[in-house]
């Protein structure tokens, strides 16, 4: 069907997140241990108050993988809902596709900055390069739903 192209970079984005998910884990786990932090002890506790105790025992970075994570159900989820609106309007292919991955890439950017290094002003400028293509593909279903 025509227009569905931009489907790709839907399922490639959620896949990245899944892919973030088990980082999250694979280096949360390890660092709480380290951090002499007991899982099976904690009560009522937050995301936020995890990452305070493991910034308190040196763990910061540990927790640069897991903001990622949440940042990925943040911004994404417009350009989800969006997606799915040009593919059904069936304007999901070439230009509106190509944007796609523009955006896709820009977040694994982001998540490999924030990672890595976790720069601010660097990782704002990715989010701000994805937040231009993700208003292009608002945009461009606001013209195929509104006419």
């Amino acid at each position: 069907m025509a227009g569905m192209e931009i489907l790709q970079p839907v399922v490639a984005l959620a896949a990245w997140t899944m892919i973030i998910w088990i980082w999250m884990y694979a280096t949360r786990i390890p660092a709480m241990n380290r951090a002499g932090i007991d899982g099976t002890k904690m009560i009522g506790s937050t995301g936020k108050g995890l990452r305070d105790d493991l910034v308190k025992q040196g763990e910061e970075k540990a927790s640069w993988v897991a903001d990622n994570y949440n940042h990925l159900h943040e911004a994404p989820t417009i350009f989800y809902a969006v997606a799915i609106t040009l593919a059904l309007t069936g304007q999901g292919g070439g230009l509106n596709a190509t944007i796609g991955w523009i955006y896709v890439g820009l977040r694994i950017l982001h998540s490999l900055v924030q990672i890595f290094g976790n720069r601010v002003l660097v990782r704002f400028a990715v989010f701000s390069l994805s937040s231009l293509a993700l208003i292009a593909l608002v945009l461009h279903a606001a013209i195929a739903v509104f006419g």
